[in-house]
């Protein structure tokens, strides 16, 4: 197995968990949040399923200068809606990474566009993995405040 074959098997199993987290949400807590500032539960989701977008052109050193996302202006509806409209975004970003060839992931650098920090391609990528694991551990901390049973993530 290669590196970015490797780096999708990672967050194909992340999203996995994810969605795993987001099926136990019931419709009536959607708009859920532990205080006014925190992101809502549908916020959250959202917030980690259009990452993808920008990732993408992130690692393919995109101009992230006017940035708009696909999902500006579009209400949530429910998961799975959300989910089928995120998939397109989520296939163009596992199939950049998967063209990568390990001497890309290990030499190119990358400039994250909201702190100007750099980093190789390899590193920036698991820190996108790790992105939407702390979200799944906040998503989880909403779901024990809510007193809702939490899904069993690590089945």
């Amino acid at each position: 197995m290669n590196q970015s074959e490797l780096l999708i098997l990672n967050f194909t199993e992340i999203r996995r968990r994810s969605i795993k987290l987001w099926n136990g949400l019931p419709v009536d807590y959607y708009n859920w949040k532990p205080d006014a500032k925190a992101m809502s539960a549908s916020e959250m989701i959202r917030h980690v399923l259009e990452a993808d977008y920008g990732w993408n052109i992130i690692i393919n050193q995109g101009d992230m200068t006017n940035y708009t996302t696909p999902w500006k202006n579009r209400p949530f509806i429910n998961l799975k809606n959300e989910l089928e409209f995120a998939e397109p975004f989520r296939i163009t970003f596992l199939e950049s990474v998967r063209q990568f060839s390990d001497k890309q992931l290990n030499e190119t650098e990358i400039v994250h566009p909201g702190n100007g920090d750099n980093k190789i391609l390899a590193k920036y990528l698991l820190r996108i993995g790790y992105h939407e694991s702390v979200h799944a551990g906040q998503f989880l901390s909403y779901l024990r405040a809510m007193k809702i049973d939490r899904p069993k993530i690590w089945d």
